[in-house]
């Protein structure tokens, strides 16, 4: 089978570690039948700076030709981070209804997390975020520029079918796991209108599956329980801006972000969905090729898994832990010496074998 992705390396970090993803995932497809053709857009920061645009006018229109994008990271010194995110990401996750942000947490065997006396048992969940509206909107602006009166509105956006869709994805991604639990988070205490109402849906909707467990957590007990009882989270659902943060505190807690893979899915199957690592363009470590492809590598992964083969997804993923394990090679903020490069060709050759 053959799929057309788009390739959006971005900035940074992101120029190392997608071809390395790209090189893996042609090693899997090798192995299993399946062949890519890879439309790379050259829509980056630096673009930006030239342009005045992150991505062309008729950007979207490219992309939605696409069976999968395939992302590296967005950001870089000399560009507001808002200006990056709202010029390039957020459009895509919104216009082609991407609502459901995927990103799963695990301990790899092997890797020394920060947390003491923590096995690879303990730390497996994925973290469901919405990922279209919530504390991420438009909505808001600014009034006396520059004198003391001045101040900023920033509304939160929560709408029942918005809210009703992420849950019911949460919910069933948790019936199908084999620990059948969802935990969400919230902040009705304190947010006074959006966060009861999440509640109140979670409430209702946590009707129709009586055979997944839940609870709920206030948000700062919860990034507490993150670090204190990882192994009491098997699904995690949040708000965009919640699990904006769950989601990089969860792979910290598992040893490094640079693992951590996402996908933003549109579960409908009309529009392409993005793969992205967690991490970010990483500027600091940027063209000294010790950038850890794992989040990219694994993103690929998820996206095989999404188009239906989950044969050489399972081979990405076995091949990931069995370099762990096995002491293969690992990059600074794995504790080792390794440049990108090693990993991925210790990935290439795991994946033939896994």
């Amino acid at each position: 089978m053959r799929h057309r992705i788009a390739v959006i390396p971005g900035d940074g970090i992101g120029r190392e570690v997608v071809p390395a993803g790209i090189e893996v995932l042609e090693a899997a497809g090798r192995r299993f039948g399946i062949s890519f053709d890879w439309q790379e857009y050259d829509w980056s920061c630096e673009v930006f700076l030239k342009t005045g645009e992150m991505m062309p006018s008729n950007g979207l229109a490219q992309l939605a030709e696409s069976d999968g994008i395939f992302l590296g990271a967005v950001g870089f010194p000399g560009v507001p981070d808002h200006v990056s995110l709202w010029k390039l990401l957020i459009p895509i996750r919104r216009q082609f209804g991407l609502y459901a942000n995927v990103r799963p947490v695990k301990l790899f065997e092997g890797v020394d997390g920060p947390l003491k006396h923590r096995l690879p048992a303990d730390i497996d969940m994925v973290i469901v975020r919405e990922n279209c509206e919530g504390e991420y909107s438009e909505m808001g602006g600014r009034i006396y520029a520059g004198t003391e009166d001045e101040f900023a509105l920033q509304e939160a956006v929560f709408t029942r079918r918005g809210v009703d869709r992420i849950l019911t994805y949460a919910f069933d991604l948790a019936a199908t796991r084999p620990r059948r639990k969802l935990t969400s988070a919230t902040k009705s205490n304190g947010i006074i209108h959006t966060m009861p109402f999440w509640d109140e849906r979670f409430q209702e909707i946590r009707k129709r599956y009586p055979e997944v467990a839940t609870d709920q957590f206030h948000i700062d007990i919860l990034c507490a329980h993150f670090v204190r009882n990882p192994h009491w989270f098997d699904v995690v659902v949040a708000s965009n801006l919640f699990g904006d943060i769950l989601s990089d505190l969860g792979p910290a807690c598992a040893g490094s972000i640079g693992i951590a893979p996402s996908g933003n899915i549109d579960p409908t199957g009309e529009h392409p969905s993005m793969f992205e690592p967690v991490h970010g363009s990483a500027p600091d470590i940027a063209g000294k090729g010790i950038a850890n492809p794992i989040g990219q590598i694994w993103s690929g992964a998820m996206m095989l898994r999404h188009l239906g083969h989950d044969a050489a997804a399972d081979a990405i993923e076995a091949a990931i832990a069995a370099v762990l394990r096995d002491g293969g090679p690992r990059t600074p903020d794995l504790g080792g010496q390794a440049a990108t490069r090693d990993v991925t060709a210790a990935l290439v050759a795991a994946v033939a074998m896994a």
